[in-house]
C-alpha cells in the first residue's frame, strides 16, 4: 500500500471514530436531559429509567435535537419553558463528552 492510500484509510477511520463518538454523546445526553424531564415530572426508578429511553428513541425521527426538544417540551407542559429545555440539553451534551472522554 501506499502513503496516500495509508493515509486516506486513516483519514477514514478516525471520519467512523468521530461519528461513532458524537452518536454516543448525543444518545447518552439524550438520556441525561430525559432523567433531568422524568424528575421534574415525578417519575422515578424503572419508570425514570423508560422515560429517558424514549427521549432516547424520539431522537431518531429526525436529525438535529428538535425532536427530542419538541418531545420533552410536550410531556413538560409549563414545567420547563423551551428555554430551560435547550440550556439543560447543552449542559447534559458538555456532561455526555466529558462522562465518555473518562471511559476511553
Amino acid at each position: 500500500m501506499s502513503t496516500f492510500d495509508d493515509r486516506e484509510n486513516a483519514f477514514e477511520a478516525k471520519f467512523a471514530h468521530d461519528e461513532e463518538m458524537q452518536f454516543k454523546v448525543n444518545a447518552r445526553a439524550n438520556k441525561l436531559l430525559g432523567l433531568w424531564a422524568a424528575e421534574l415530572l415525578g417519575k422515578t426508578g424503572n419508570a425514570a429509567e423508560a422515560y429517558a429511553k424514549s427521549v432516547v428513541v424520539a431522537d431518531f425521527e429526525e436529525a438535529g435535537h428538535e425532536d427530542v426538544i419538541r418531545k420533552v417540551a410536550g410531556d413538560l407542559g409549563d414545567k420547563a419553558s423551551d428555554g430551560d429545555i435547550r440550556n439543560k440539553l447543552a449542559e447534559s451534551v458538555k456532561t455526555a463528552k466529558s462522562q465518555l472522554l473518562d471511559e476511553v
